[in-house]
Order: structure tokens, then sequence, then C-alpha cells
């Protein structure tokens, strides 16, 4: 699942899949172990199989009210359909016997006629035969309708099969499983700033997974969602609001299935760390709704956008995502500072480090050797920086606080030493663009 798109809803940009290395440093890591005593284990046993029954009694109550739901609208269906033959055909056979009734009742009226004229007087007598004779002439008393045959009159008849019966039957008693154990279990959740990395095993040798599915959900609300499908192993869900419990589980599909496994033991799991946030209100960017996605609008005014606070602590990862790209300049940056500067029109400068979007790393302003790719659309760019030495160190490059830097982009990474005049625990991010359509995710 990719990240989100600023353009969007804070509902989209759940997550991104990231080859992480293991958490270190501060923050909150749970790894989830078999460990526990038996009286849990028998607990949590019998609430998985009261679960189970729960389950598998609400699906088979759903599965009923679905078959006879379209059971009723096959019937209803099959109904009409005999409506309409029998009304298509009566209706020929009605309008046969209107005119066939019409003819006699105009014969008989023409016989009382003719019966009343033969009783007259002379010249009333030769007065009525004649308007007589006039009617009979227009009336053909020996034409008659013709009526269908009796074999082509239809007969309906309803064919039902009942090896339907059958068939349903063997789906149905193949119909569902019943597993001791999940294929998958959840190994670890590692909370970042925002956000929580869940990472999962598989726990049954025999089983070769094709795909994996996680879920989550806040422990407040009755429904799970999805998060991710694919073949990793881990994977970062963002949005995580801090300090409040989320359940996770995950999921497998054995290789050439359809169908997931039993779903893992859901795991519990929280971020205490505040989210990264870019400062809002910057001209030349505009924010995602929850302030994690900047995008270079096209306004002409360039500077460094920073964060909105110095959330980023020495001894985590942060994790810059580009989702699009612009034209890309010499002068484009993202990185970390130990302070906001205004004025500058990039992190190139002392008291930062960055790259380029060309690849070039920059240390205090200088250009180093080293350069790591060009970052493209989809490119990640982490930076991992780490406390070396405290107090004053022997050397002309006029820093006496230095931290070990570690910038990776595409599977490439350079490492570092950063000289600082102050001790520094926490540190802002920040990013500049010089023409719009860049768009970066941080996390």
């Amino acid at each position: 699942m990719e990240a989100a798109d600023s353009s969007r809803s804070e509902d989209l940009g759940r997550g991104v899949h990231l080859g992480l290395p293991r958490a270190h440093g501060p923050g909150w890591s749970q790894r989830l172990g078999p460990a526990q005593p038996s009286r849990t284990r028998e607990e949590a046993i019998k609430e998985s199989a009261s679960q189970t029954r729960d389950v598998l009694k609400q699906h088979f109550n759903d599965l009923k009210g679905t078959l006879a739901k379209l059971l009723d609208e096959r019937l209803v269906t099959l109904l009409q359909e005999v409506d309409t033959i029998e009304q298509e055909t009566i209706k020929p056979l009605d309008d046969c016997q209107k005119l066939i009734e019409h003819g006699v009742n105009t014969a008989e009226d023409l016989v009382q006629e003719g019966e009343l004229a033969i009783r007259g007087g002379i010249g009333e007598q030769n007065e009525k035969l004649w308007s007589f004779t006039k009617k009979a002439s227009h009336i053909q008393l020996d034409s008659l309708p013709e009526v269908p045959l009796l074999v082509d009159v239809p007969c309906l008849s309803a064919q039902l099969d009942d090896s339907i019966l059958n068939i349903v039957k063997d789906h149905i008693f193949k119909h569902g499983t019943v597993a001791s154990r999940p294929p998958v279990q959840i190994e670890e959740l590692i909370e970042k700033p925002g956000g929580i990395i869940v990472r999962w095993c598989k726990v049954d040798d025999d089983f070769t997974a094709q795909d994996y599915r996680l879920q989550f959900r806040k422990c407040t609300s009755n429904h799970f969602e999805d998060v991710y499908v694919g073949s990793e192993t881990e994977f970062i869900v963002l949005h995580i609001d801090p300090n409040v419990d989320y359940q996770f589980r995950v999921c497998a599909r054995g290789d050439g299935r359809q169908e997931w496994s039993p779903w893992s033991v859901p795991q519990i799991g929280h971020s205490t760390l505040v989210p990264h946030e870019w400062t809002a209100g910057f001209e030349g960017y505009s924010l995602s709704s929850r302030r994690n996605i900047a995008l270079r609008n096209d306004a002409e005014s360039s500077g460094v956008l920073y964060s909105s606070a110095p959330t980023y602590f020495c001894g985590q990862t942060l994790t810059f995502r580009v989702e699009t790209v612009g034209q890309p300049d010499r002068r484009d940056s993202i990185g970390v500072c130990a302070e906001k500067q205004n004025g500058y029109d990039s992190l190139q400068r002392d008291q930062a480090v960055c790259i380029s979007t060309n690849g070039a790393v920059f240390v205090n302003g200088k250009e180093m050797t080293n350069q790591l790719p060009a970052v493209t659309s989809g490119s990640t760019v982490t930076f991992d920086v780490e406390a070396v030495t405290l107090g004053s160190t022997n050397n002309n490059e006029g820093g006496n606080f230095k931290l070990r830097v570690t910038i990776s982009s595409n599977n490439r990474e350079v490492v570092f030493d950063w000289l600082l005049d102050q001790s520094c625990g926490s540190l802002y991010f920040g990013c500049s663009f010089f023409y719009p359509g860049w768009k970066v995710l941080v996390f």
C-alpha cells in the first residue's frame, strides 16, 4: 500500500512498506513471544474458542439469510415469468371470445328485426324488409375468428432439477475450516512518530505463503480494516494517534490458493511519540490534513520548510518518502538541522546535513565526495543519527559535539561524523525545492 496523496483526505496513506532496520535507541518496542503463565494460556484458548464459535454462528446465520433472500428473489422472477406467459397467451383467446359474442349478439338482433318485419303491415312490412335486407347484406354471419387448436394452446409447467441440492450440499460440506493455530503470527510492534512498524513471521514450516494481509483497528472500534496486502513481512502503519491503543492481526494466503488462512492472535500496540509535522502556513508549500505531507506548490517564494518542532531524536530513524517529483535543482535539499534559520533557501548551510535531489550530500554546507543516487518518484531517504562524543574534541573543524549520521537512499548509504557547536538531543527536519511538483511524506 502506497503512502498518502496530500491532495486527498487523511484516510489515505495509511502506511508504507520499508526495509527498515531493527529498532534501536529511544522509543517503545514490544517483542512478542510465547512465554506466558499456563493460566493465561488456558484463558487465551478458551477466549479464542469462544470467539471462533461466535464467528461460525454469525457467518452461517448470515449465510442462511443470504441464501433465503436469493431463493426468494429467484421465486419472484419465476412467478413473474408465469404471469407474463399467462397474460400473453390468454389475450388472443379473450379477443376471439369477445368477437364471437359480439357476432352472436348481432345475429340475435337481426333475427328479432326480421320477425318484426314479417309481422308488420304491407307498407310497413316492405319498409322493414328493405331495412332488414340492407343490414343483413353488411353483416357476415357465417364468418367467425379462427380458434387455436388445443395442441397450439400453451400449457405452463415448472421444471425444477433437484440436482442443485447435491451441488449445494457438496459446497456446504466443504465450506469453512477450523484451525488450531494460524500459520503466521505478529512478531514485533515498534513505535514510530505517528506510526507503528508491524513485523510478522511464519510459524508453520509446512505452509508456503504467497501473500500476507495486515489489518488494524482502534481498540474502541468494532471493525478491522485492511492496511496492507503483499509478500513482505513488515509494514509501517501511519496515521496512528499517540497514546491510543490499536489492535493488529495478520493472515496469509497459501501458494496457488484463493482463500486466506485464519487470523493471527491479535496484538495491541501504541505509540508514545509525537507525530512529525511540517510547519503550517509557509508560503510555497501545501500540507496534508495531518501535516505529514508537504507539496511544493506554484508560489514563487522559496525557502526552507521546517518541521513544526524538533521532534526527531537521536537514536531514531527519520524517513522521507518522495511521492512525486518536479524539476530538480542543485539547491534542492532534504535533511535535518540543529535549529531553524530563516533567510536561507536551502539546508546546504552550517549546522545542517542534507541530501540534494541529484544525490549530493552536504555536511555543514560542504559537499561530500561520496554521493547517493538521484532522488526519483517513490524514493525513500532515511536519516539515522547517533551521539558519538560529548565535550571538546581535538580538531580544527570548530565543533565540540559529534554526531554520527547515516543517510540511506535507494539501497545505498553514506556514513559520516557531523560536528556541531553545542549538544543537540533533538533536531528539526526540513526540505527545500525550487520548482513545483515535489511532494514529500515524513515519518
